[in-house]
């Protein structure tokens, strides 16, 4: 399996795990009693509603002959997909937004989420229109018109 690793790279490892038991005629509930496993969390796995943990790779991998370690680097290599796609949905583009800005507090630490206002407000207090920008673009206007009409200060309108 070590040659087809690039291929199968941030698939769920339970979705391959499928496709090997089908392709082996193999049933799940089954399986999973022949290697002393509850038959929902193979069930879970091969859904992908379940990580694969790597004692169970490990058990799964032996009793199906596969390369050991092959289902968990699967799994690593999914989680790692996930993380960078969570990521990317919760930072705006911080090439985009001077440093100086958050002079207050590291910007790495900022929770985009949770302090919205604080950031929405603070870019269009000291912001160039770039910046101001990109707000608009991860924030959407809706969420940017609503927050500064809220402030008791002087109100911006955004016509985009």
């Amino acid at each position: 399996m070590s040659f087809e690793l690039e291929k199968y790279k941030g698939i769920h490892p339970g979705i391959i795990l499928e496709r090997l038991l089908a392709k082996k005629e193999i049933s799940q509930r089954p399986f999973a009693l022949s290697i002393g496993e509850h038959p929902q969390t193979i069930n879970a796995i091969t859904k992908g509603r379940r990580s694969l943990n790597t004692a169970l790779a490990l058990k799964i991998e032996a009793a199906l002959g596969l390369e050991e370690g092959s289902l968990a680097l699967l799994q690593t290599y999914f989680d790692i997909n996930e993380e960078k796609r969570k990521l990317k949905q919760n930072t705006p583009n911080l090439l985009i937004l001077r440093k100086s800005l958050f002079w207050d507090t590291e910007i790495k630490n900022i929770d985009w989420c949770k302090q919205y206002r604080a950031v929405i407000e603070r870019i269009f207090e000291k912001g160039n229109e770039s910046e101001k920008d990109e707000i608009i673009r991860f924030y959407g206007v809706e969420k940017v018109n609503r927050t500064l009409s809220n402030l008791k200060r002087k109100p911006y309108t955004i016509s985009k």
